[in-house]
């Protein structure tokens, strides 16, 4: 919260304040304006003070020098440096002695509250600028754990507020620390995907497999969002995490099954019959490993690991859900891609070599360079 001066950063603190409390998902709304401590105000009038040959520097110089001592010098004795202060006779104790304080002046003595106006007053027990704007804190304690939540409430509420001229208000704190965490994160998971990628372009020697592999990212990311709502756990930088460790361990069975599918194929068997062989042979071990990592994630999910849980809860929740999809859908929707993309190759081939009888039918048999012809076009 920021403003040119003190009082408008009062009344747009205090409509901020108002504004956000009550409302849902906020438990606690405090500012550091709101502990303010009592000071004697001490206002010179400008005009008056001139008319005696006083200036405001002047008023405020005399003022302090007697209601506290000045440092005039120091002194040496036995060695020992002392710092010597001056100190007036008589202190004012009270307002009425500060207002009835003899200042000397031009015209003659004359009492302080001739020239000023002094009065007790409330002040706040810090100030705080940034680039020449008054600054205040307003701090909202959210009631649970849903930062995410709270953050949409604030944001309405600043929208309705209405601040005073000047006054200007932002988010901070957690707020921004989750935002740019989920922005590292989120580099972190396309970077994640690219390095997956071309390790895997570089053992399959193909792009297009490599992106078929993928596609049990995206079941992963489904299935961890689905059980994360079945089990109220809010998004969150745990959460994300999660998500980036799935990218790594829900591509492994999709490797090890394609893997198995493309040997059956370089033994003789068309796409169909390979997807089916290998999707037999490798539904056991894929479905053990994602259930031992599944059962051990449990204590984890279940909340029953400590005080560490609100970080391992909604990390082992998304592992889980992420494991689940994807290993279902990989198994199902994963052999039907390959079928369809390496199906679609075979089946081309053998058009292609069904049509080369035909090139060689009565009408061309007697043009023998008609099918060298042909295939020389086919391989342009």
């Amino acid at each position: 919260m920021t403003a040119p001066d003190q009082q408008t950063l009062q009344e747009a603190t205090d409509a901020v304040q108002s504004g956000l409390e009550g409302k849902d998902g906020i438990s606690q709304v405090t500012s550091n304006l709101s502990a303010s401590l009592p000071y004697i105000a001490v206002t010179v009038d400008r005009d008056a003070a001139a008319a005696r040959g006083l200036s405001e520097v002047a008023v405020g110089g005399l003022v302090s020098g007697t209601m506290q001592p000045r440092q005039v010098g120091s002194v040496e004795i036995d060695g020992t440096s002392l710092t010597v202060y001056l100190a007036a006779s008589q202190v004012p104790v009270t307002i009425d002695d500060l207002r009835a304080l003899t200042i000397p002046s031009v015209g003659g003595v004359v009492r302080l509250d001739e020239i000023a106006t002094v009065e007790q007053s409330q002040g706040p027990t810090s100030i705080t600028t940034e680039r020449g704007q008054r600054t205040a804190t307003v701090t909202v304690t959210p009631s649970g754990d849903d930062l995410t939540s709270a953050n949409a409430t604030v944001n309405k509420a600043l929208a309705d507020v209405s601040l005073p001229t000047g006054a200007d208000a932002s988010l901070g704190g957690v707020v921004t620390q989750q935002s740019d965490a989920f922005t590292q994160l989120g580099l972190a998971m396309l970077a994640a995907i690219l390095i997956v990628y071309i390790v895997m372009v570089a053992t399959f020697k193909s792009l297009r497999q490599p992106l078929l592999l993928l596609v049990s990212v995206p079941f992963a990311a489904t299935g961890a969002i689905l059980l994360q709502i079945a089990t109220g756990v809010p998004l969150g930088v745990a959460s994300l995490i999660g998500v980036l460790m799935l990218i790594g361990i829900v591509v492994t069975n999709a490797i090890v099954l394609v893997d198995l599918v493309n040997q059956y194929r370089e033994k003789g068997l068309n796409a169909h019959d390979a997807t089916v062989a290998g999707g037999s042979r490798r539904l056991r071990p894929i479905l053990m490993t994602a259930a031992a990592t599944i059962f051990a994630l449990t204590p984890m999910a279940l909340g029953i690991t400590g005080h560490g849980g609100f970080i391992s809860q909604p990390l082992a929740i998304v592992v889980i859900g992420g494991l689940v999809s994807s290993t279902v859908l990989t198994l199902l929707v994963l052999p039907t891609l390959y079928n369809l993309v390496e199906g679609a190759k075979e089946r081309r081939r053998a058009r292609r070599a069904g049509d080369e009888p035909a090139s060689g039918s009565p009408e061309t048999a007697g043009e023998p360079d008609a099918p060298t012809t042909r295939r020389a076009l086919r391989g342009s």
